[in-house]
């Protein structure tokens, strides 16, 4: 949240004690450090006038020495050691030799075996330097206080104006967009502020006009939108069977009843033998299953809007694995089923139904080009929470990663031309999302393509309703 003009100034005056400080600090120590190489500098001379001393006197005895130093003002420490580095004097003037920090300096006499040490304690370059500090904090507050108050009296002049820019941006926010009444400003950039103002909120009041009429014509839009979208569901739908109803489904069922009917007139001949009783069961067996084939092409190509339903994924994966079955083992791709799915779901059972043969034919479709034996196709549901989860993955060479989010736009395929209309992926998509659930692409632990669709419980969508 943005702070009060006022609290700036105040933030801004508090952030200036920063670089003050460090001007102040970075002063300090250069004079602080001045001083202690002057220190190291009065030291040596110390050292050199003591030595001076003893080579112009011809000191014998470095008593003294000592003598000699105690008539002089300085303070520190001064040791007079032999070549054998052995301590033969020490003179010690206002320092505290175990605590205090000195500078060092040393010179050695011409007429002795002698080494004169000195030490000047450091505090004297703090005491020197403590004027410069005290002027210049002086200095520093001074500014200060001044700043502080011309901040004051600009924060004066100005805050009444800004306090009334502010009321009137919050009229603006609560949506009321009525002309404000005029007002005086401190100064002739804040009248141009009020005034830019002004012809803002007159073209906020149009603009809200013009977006209310875009959203209405956009709600029209999405009507028309909705209303393509389930005619394309329904078209694709019909596009991927109705060939194939058309061929097969009046054909088919009148010679299978006629097959499933004398099978079983056969099998009730006394005289027929056992192994071609067995024979004609399998006869019936297998026109019954062609002929479920055929229901479930009839009731997945109905074009009648259908309500949402209680559907298992059992049921789904059942009728699609039918239909594709025998095309499967035909190109030899092994097609592996793990149903662990027991919640149910609320949709129309033909529309899932196309959802799954688009995942499968796809899939079909990837896998057709490798070798036999690595031919397979996966299809796994299974319960996730409160969401049934589906998942078909293939062996297939995958998708490209460039084109992996535009899996699911229409018109757009990586089949060859004529082999594909590019709808599936896209009708799919619609088709899942109208029944709340997500549907998404990823790789395949097979190594192609894995295409997974989410869907909320039946339970679930019974408690949001």
């Amino acid at each position: 949240m943005a702070r009060s003009l006022r609290q700036q100034f105040v933030f801004a005056s508090l952030m200036l004690f920063v670089p003050v400080g460090a001007v102040m600090i970075w002063a300090a120590g250069r004079t602080y450090s001045a001083q202690l190489t002057q220190l190291q500098v009065d030291a040596a001379l110390i050292a050199a006038t003591i030595a001076a001393h003893i080579d112009q006197a011809g000191v014998d005895d470095p008593a003294d020495v000592v003598r000699f130093v105690e008539r002089t003002p300085m303070r520190g420490i001064v040791t007079i050691v032999d070549r054998e580095e052995r301590e033969i004097a020490r003179h010690v003037s206002g320092v505290r030799d175990d605590f205090d920090e000195l500078a060092p300096a040393a010179a050695t006499p011409r007429t002795r075996p002698w080494t004169v040490r000195v030490g000047v304690p450091t505090a004297i370059a703090r005491e020197r330097a403590a004027p410069i500090y005290r002027r210049t904090i002086a200095i520093s507050g001074l500014a200060t206080l001044i700043m502080l108050a011309m901040e004051a009296l600009f924060l004066r002049r100005w805050r009444r104006s800004l306090v009334l820019l502010e009321q009137r941006a919050a009229r603006v926010g609560q949506g009321d967009l009525r002309p404000p009444p005029p007002a005086r400003m401190a100064s002739r950039e804040l009248e141009q502020l009020r005034d830019a103002f002004a012809d803002m909120v007159d073209r906020l009041r149009d603009a809200r006009e013009a977006i209310a009429r875009q959203v209405e014509e956009e709600r029209r839009m999405r009507q028309e939108v909705e209303s393509l979208q389930r005619q394309v569901i329904r078209q694709e739908r019909l596009a991927a069977i109705g060939v194939l109803l058309s061929g097969i489904a009046h054909e088919l069922n009148n010679p299978l009843q006629a097959i499933s009917g004398f099978a079983q007139l056969l099998q009730r001949d006394p005289d027929i033998k056992p192994e071609m009783r067995a024979d004609l069961a399998l006869i019936h067996k297998e026109s019954a299953r062609a002929s479920r084939i055929i229901r479930n092409l009839s009731r997945f190509s109905r074009q009648q809007d259908a309500p949402p339903s209680l559907v298992y994924l059992h049921d789904i994966v059942a009728s699609v694995v039918e239909l594709r079955q025998r095309r499967l083992e035909e190109q030899n791709i092994t097609l592996e089923v793990q149903d662990g799915a027991s919640q149910p779901v609320r949709a129309v059972m033909a529309e899932l139904q196309q959802v799954l043969l688009n995942f499968v034919i796809n899939a079909e479709q990837a896998v057709a080009a490798a070798k036999p034996v690595e031919r397979r196709i996966l299809i796994r549901t299974e319960d996730v929470n409160s969401s049934v989860h589906l998942v078909v993955e293939d062996s297939g060479p995958g998708v490209p990663p460039g084109d992996e989010s535009k899996l699911f736009q229409p018109f757009f395929t990586t089949k060859p031309v004529g082999e594909g209309t590019g709808l599936g992926l896209s009708v799919s998509y619609g088709i899942i999302q109208s029944l709340g659930g997500t549907i998404s692409y990823r790789r395949s632990a097979l190594g192609g393509a894995a295409f997974a669709v989410d869907l909320p419980a039946a339970e679930l969508v019974r408690a949001s309703s």
